[in-house]
């Protein structure tokens, strides 16, 4: 017990002379090490963990060991926004690295239920992907990447040459670059030479709104389904491109736990994936399990973490007949941090990531048969299961043709096979035209995705979430979309494959026009074309009711107008932008050579209404959500070319806000606001100004006395007593961790202008429950009677929601507040509503303000 004491003192409290042992500290010592292989402090200049890794060292150091090595060799699958790289690295032995593309080709066939029968798996190497801090500030796994980078090149003997015989080990060294390299500059920056463990240092506090997130400040370990950015894109290519057999994730928690490996929540599995991806867990949690009592660490299994949402870096895998693993270990957040378990050193966090990265490789050897047949029977039974289920295929469509070519871009990322539909097709009372409609057929290898992606669950075995309870993905994307069953499909539905994708492109209907152009707001992209009409200094209105034009044509509310007189540009360069917005944008612009109609109102009317350029201002700062924040950001800038400023709480009492029309405050508690600066919003509202603003922004406006909307208070609970260890099960049953439910629209209004239809899917994560108002106008989005579309709800909370509103809208002045109750811009991949946060930006200022008095 004494030995054992003093090792823990020597690993997990912090030594005076760790920083000058360096690997000896990490690496198994029983063996020897090739000396032509660079140590990594040879390369990057300091020892492991002496400071935090930045990108450019992690680059340095990965490619010398790519060029000193024949185990090893590395690409980049992707840049992020800033321009890093993503690099993979393939180690294995030489031989196999001779025919690496015949070993792939063949490790593919496992996948392909029609050829992976005649497969001998007894002779086929084991795929194994190791992936490390896709949370940028959970460094402790980057750094674990150059250690199992060098040894995997440098380490000799009988023990590393079967291994490398028998696996392909891929290393993904940093999953969120930008985000890594924005907390080591920050932890370096605030490092001192006698290593400050107090938590309450600057070290261990990094500033709003972290390296946790990419540049845009979005969660990648949510993005594996959505697949909404670019490190996400080229990493699930990559994936696909081998389909390992095992994949790890190396992640960190709040400092004062220890270690996690999964398996999970048994309660909290997802029912699509097989019960022998668990098995297969636990038989490689042993390793991990003998492994780290070698070294004397703490670690806990089966509790805090669950594998449902498919969306994360740990659960992907188990719906792509592989086996994620999840790991979780305790944060120093810097180099050196009292915890309640003692002084945790940053070097010890790494070692136990590379610990466990050796204990993978491990289990992945011992177990290679195992996973190779476990994969070649994840695929075959999903056939065998799509011919058993009554479900054939999903068909779906939308006449917004961008939203659609997004949701095919994603979908054949994730290698599923889509069709045009081969003819037109009523299901449900819901017609499906050829022009419009796709159809994803059931029985092929990605069945058991395919309905991760389609299907709307709401009975759960446990009410307790890690992430969202629902992510319907065609409902994210406001779809029309069907399941059809063995009645109503037939393989003759089935059309031209969709192979390859491009961008719809619109049209000029109609020719160049000397009097005016029009367009409908329908597609996702008019708002781009709309913002750079305005960039051009064009004069742009908008219907506020039908238009009809002299060929009989319905402009809906919602339409855009551009006149061709007295504007800035000539006829020639006006059409010349119709065609560009066409093209680019997708649109179908018509022209009009004439302002009178004989069938309703003339282009001239009174009810069409100018717009303005929208020029935004957001706030931001601590205590406001960072997600929402970037999500805002990345919407605008990346899609729409809408420019915006971000400001501090802390300067907008300086902030002259007469340089702008809109101010978004999204989720947060906006505790650095004065009472000077809540006058100076209102002043501003009444002199013009919109805020658009949701969930708890929207609160606090109203409880800033700002906004005349209300919200419901919460219930106090009338239930006397519970057993004290239920508590955290009760009050997380009454959490919406994220569900989807169906509101009605006022197609009449601007929030809802170039919707298809009546009622639309909304995503909900929060309690906050807005009043109805007095005013039957300021109401235009409500949740139906019965909401639920897909997702968890209590069943207390399903009946506070139920018809309430999802948005309201509160005057003041000659100003306005556009409020939801919910996030409009949901990871990037609600393409649905955006179009409600995109009406408010556009249209917003075009509500009339009688009608909210």
């Amino acid at each position: 017990m004494a030995r054992i004491i003093k090792f823990i003192c020597l690993g997990f409290f912090l030594s005076s002379t760790l920083w000058s042992q360096d690997l000896q500290y990490y690496l198994p010592q029983e063996i020897e090490y090739d000396p032509k292989i660079p140590t990594p402090s040879s390369v990057i200049g300091h020892s492991v963990g002496e400071w935090h890794l930045s990108h450019h060292k992690l680059v340095g150091y990965m490619e010398a060991v790519a060029a000193s090595s024949n185990r090893v060799t590395m690409e980049t699958y992707a840049h992020t926004y800033e321009g890093r790289p993503l690099m993979l690295l393939t180690f294995t032995s030489p031989e196999n690295h001779e025919n690496l593309e015949l070993i792939r080709k063949q490790h593919l066939q496992l996948s392909e239920p029609s050829e992976s029968a005649r497969l001998e798996v007894a002779n086929m190497p084991v795929v194994v992907w190791m992936g490390y801090s896709v949370h940028g500030n959970e460094a402790s796994g980057t750094n674990a990447s150059l250690l199992a980078a060098y040894y995997l090149a440098a380490a000799q003997g009988p023990e590393i040459e079967e291994l490398l015989d028998k696996a392909i080990i891929l290393i993904d060294p940093s999953i969120n670059p930008d985000g890594m390299n924005r907390f080591a500059s920050w932890v370096n920056s605030h490092r001192s030479k006698n290593l400050d463990e107090n938590p309450n240092s600057l070290e261990h506090n990094e500033s709003w709104p972290k390296g946790r997130t990419n540049h845009y400040w979005f969660d990648l370990n949510r993005d594996w389904l959505p697949l909404q950015h670019p490190e996400s894109k080229g990493r699930i290519k990559k994936f696909h491109y081998w389909k390992p057999n095992v994949l790890t994730d190396h992640h960190e928690m709040g400092a004062h736990r220890t270690f996690f490996f999964q398996p999970g929540v048994p309660s909290r599995n997802h029912p699509l994936t097989p019960e022998n991806t668990y098995k297969l867990t636990a038989s490689i949690a042993a390793y991990h399990a003998e492994a780290l009592d070698e070294i004397g660490s703490l670690y806990y299994s089966q509790e805090s973490y669950d594998d449902f949402y498919y969306g994360k870096g740990s659960t992907y895998p188990d719906i792509n007949g592989s086996i994620g693993v999840l790991f979780e270990q305790a944060s120093a957040r810097g180099h050196l941090q009292d915890t309640d378990n003692g002084a945790l050193s940053f070097p010890f966090a790494i070692k136990n990531q590379f610990t466990t990265s050796l204990s993978t490789l491990q289990a992945a050897k011992a177990l290679r048969t195992e996973l190779l047949e476990h994969q070649r029977n994840f695929y075959s039974s999903a056939i065998k299961e799509s011919q058993n289920d009554q479900l054939r295929a999903y068909i779906f469509q939308s006449r917004d043709h961008g939203r659609v070519y997004h949701f095919l871009d994603m979908i054949k990322r994730h290698q599923i096979d889509v069709y045009h539909i081969s003819q037109d097709l009523n299901v449900g009372g819901t017609d499906f035209s050829t022009r419009d409609s796709y159809i994803i057929p059931l029985r092929q290898n990605q069945y058991r995705l395919i309905k991760a992606l389609f299907e709307q669950r709401t009975d759960f075995q446990d009410s307790l979430f890690y992430d969202v309870s629902a992510w319907t993905l065609p409902l994210a994307y406001n779809l029309d979309f069907k399941a059809l069953d063995r009645r109503n499909f037939q393989v003759s539905l089935l059309g031209e494959y969709i192979e390859d994708l491009s961008f719809p492109k619109g049209q000029v209907i109609g020719g160049k026009s000397l009097y005016a152009y029009v367009f409908e707001c329908r597609e996702y992209y008019s708002y781009r074309a709309i913002n750079h009409l305005l960039n051009q200094q064009l004069r742009v209105k908008v219907a506020t009711e039908n238009m009809i034009m002299q060929s009989g044509v319905i402009m809906p509310p919602g339409s855009v107008i551009i006149p061709v007189a007295h504007q800035e540009l000539d006829p020639e360069e006006i059409y010349q932008l119709m065609q560009f917005i066409a093209e680019n944008d997708g649109l179908a612009v018509r022209s009009l050579s004439t302002g009178f109609s004989t069938r309703g109102k003339s282009w001239g009317s009174p009810s069409i209404k100018p717009l303005t350029q929208p020029k935004v201002v957001v706030l931001s700062d601590d205590g406001i959500s960072g997600n929402e924040v970037g999500e805002v950001w990345h919407l605008l800038d990346q899609r729409f070319d809408v420019k915006m400023t971000m400001v501090s709480q802390r300067k907008f009492t300086g902030l002259d806000l007469t340089k702008f029309n809109t101010l978004i405050m999204v989720s947060g508690k906006y505790r650095f606001l004065s009472n000077t600066a809540k006058d100076k919003i209102k002043q501003w509202i009444e002199n013009g100004g919109q805020v658009i603003c949701w969930k708890t922004g929207a609160k606090w406006l109203t409880d800033a006395k700002i906004s005349s909307l209300q919200f419901k208070k919460n219930e106090t609970d009338t239930i006397s007593q519970l057993p004290y260890g239920e508590r955290n099960k009760y009050t997380g049953a009454q959490k919406i961790r994220g569900a989807i439910f169906k509101v009605k629209l006022d197609l009449t209004h601007p929030l809802a202008y170039g919707m298809e239809h009546s009622t639309m899917p909304i995503f909900r994560n929060s309690e906050l429950f807005m009043q109805r108002s007095k005013n039957p106008f300021t109401n235009p989005i409500m949740y139906t009677s019965n909401p639920l579309m897909s997702g968890y709800i209590h069943a207390n909370k399903l009946e506070e929601l139920t018809n309430t509103p999802a948005a309201g809208i509160s005057h003041l002045g000659k100003g306005r507040i556009v409020a939801f109750t919910d996030n409009p811009n949901f990871r990037a991949f609600w393409y649905g509503t955006n179009k409600l946060f995109l009406n408010a930006l556009f249209f917003g200022p075009t509500i009339e303000a009688k009608a909210l008095k």
